[in-house]
């Protein structure tokens, strides 16, 4: 891994203010009650909302306590296929680790749950960050990371 750190060539485009943070992501997915339930069950998420809408079906969960929002979608025209991060679109999602402890507690759980994780990834330059992946029942690459500091 090769990281690089330049300094910008030219000052930021002007916006608006705001997007401090990102609301959610949504994931299309191949059956909408089975993910729901894998994200229920191994990450601890809650559906709050679903829809119906021309085209699909949306389940929206978030984790208790967090900021964590996700969109689950399924679209009657989806083609079954499984995750591909070599495609255009989505290449993984990374939820964030507040301490090395507890994304070490974290991959323990999933491990636990019979979810497949790497090892994890401990690097000290050019910043100390650590991480471990994993991926939902459609193949999607998750990823729990912990920056120090």
């Amino acid at each position: 891994m090769e990281f690089v750190l330049t300094p910008p060539t030219a000052p930021p485009a002007p916006t608006p203010e705001g997007l401090a943070a990102l609301h959610h992501v949504g994931v299309t997915v191949s059956d909408l009650e089975r993910s729901v339930r894998w994200y229920e069950e191994k990450l601890g998420m809650v559906q709050w909302m679903k829809e119906r809408f021309d085209g699909g079906r949306t389940a929206g969960l978030m984790r208790p306590g967090t900021g964590v929002y996700l969109g689950l979608t399924q679209h009657e025209s989806g083609t079954g296929e499984e995750f591909a991060p070599h495609r255009t679109g989505l290449d993984h999602l990374t939820f964030a680790a507040g301490s090395l402890e507890e994304l070490e507690s974290w991959r323990a759980h999933l491990v636990s749950l019979k979810v497949e994780c790497s090892e994890v990834r401990v690097h000290q330059e050019p910043i100390a960050f650590a991480l471990f992946t994993f991926s939902d029942p459609d193949g999607v690459a998750l990823e729990v990371m912990h920056i120090a500091g």
